[in-house]
């Protein structure tokens, strides 16, 4: 009897070695993987482990602001090398409230006429690149303006679509002959004096749609629709519906909790975007945003504070205030 005791002991012990070493095996695959997937994660971000401390367990690393608001100034450009790529074609104010958990959308459009340009707003980044952008949107809008992200929209299709495309509302069904072909700019058509070749006819259906990145960007460029989908309100509010359905996309768990994908992510966005943002501040403003829902998004258009100025007046099609400037910036005070 004392043989079977003593052989039970041993096996016992030897049963708790064994627990112990595959628990401990276990608990070190855990570590590695997660010590690898960090390492991974801020070989992807450019991220140090101060900043990641300070992303989880703080709001992040400080950011530039006015009256608890941080101002980043969108610019949208076509990209290529035809006459005009550096126009910008989307001039967009996103203000960010962290205190608040909100974010407000300023558009403003392309054809708004600049006392200070002697031009036209979306002209600014043309003669004087980022600096000069943001000195006249900031004479628009009456706010600071803390930082730029410029969007190449050649480049920008990729970002689209390596969240697997984006879930967008079109609210009117529409239908753009005019939509310009990249890279015809300059065909001279065979002679054809109206140069149809370079464009093609792009059309949309009301409802929800699922939209590749070409499509999406076609969407929010088309600008000769027949009626209101021709104008540059309806252009700014495509634009505006476009970025909401993106950062849905961007703030689900697949995504960001990929490294693969927020590598590749990352690299679209270095590929499509210049920005003077750093990278902490860049994923300080990303947390932030993720955390705010849908309805705190506000969506501010200019549509019933601007008129068409006479042609007499510049020379061309304008933009201008219906009252003042002074109203317009009121208006967009009370609306923040």
């Amino acid at each position: 009897m004392p043989t079977i005791h003593k052989f039970r002991r041993m096996y016992g012990s030897i049963i708790k070695r064994v627990i112990s070493v595959v628990v401990a095996f276990l608990l070190l695959v855990v570590v590695t993987k997660v010590v690898v997937w960090s390492k991974q994660f801020m070989d992807a971000t450019g991220l140090t482990p101060t900043t990641l401390f300070r992303l989880a367990f703080d709001t992040g690393v400080p950011l530039n602001s006015s009256n608890g608001r941080t101002n980043i100034l969108i610019l949208g450009i076509g990209g290529g090398v035809h006459a005009g790529a550096d126009l910008t074609d989307t001039m967009m104010v996103f203000s960010v409230d962290a205190n608040q958990k909100s974010i407000a959308m300023i558009s403003l459009p392309r054809d708004i006429w600049s006392d200070t340009l002697k031009d036209k707003v979306n002209s600014a980044y043309h003669y004087g690149k980022a600096p000069l952008a943001k000195v006249i949107t900031s004479e628009v809008v009456d706010l600071p303006i803390h930082y730029v992200l410029l969007i190449d929209f050649s480049g920008f299709e990729d970002v689209i679509d390596l969240v697997g495309g984006v879930t967008v509302a079109v609210p009117n069904a529409f239908t753009d002959p005019n939509f310009p072909i990249a890279g015809r700019e300059e065909d001279f058509c065979n002679g054809d004096p109206e140069y149809r070749c370079r464009y093609e006819t792009v059309s949309f259906e009301q409802g929800l749609q699922n939209m590749s990145g070409e499509r999406a960007l076609t969407y929010v460029r088309s600008r000769h629709a027949e009626g209101e989908e021709g104008s540059d309100f309806a252009r700014s509010r495509r634009q505006q519906d476009v970025m909401v359905a993106l950062k849905e996309k961007i703030m689900r768990p697949e995504v960001y909790l990929s490294p693969t994908k927020v590598r590749e992510l990352l690299r679209a966005f270095d590929n499509a975007t210049e920005t003077d943002l750093r990278i902490g501040e860049l994923a300080t403003i990303a947390k932030i945003v993720s955390s705010i829902p849908g309805d705190h998004i506000r969506r501010i258009s200019l549509e019933d504070k601007l008129d068409i100025a006479p042609l007499w007046l510049y020379g061309r099609y304008a933009l201008v205030p219906k009252e003042s400037w002074e109203a317009i910036r009121q208006y967009i005070r009370s609306q923040l």
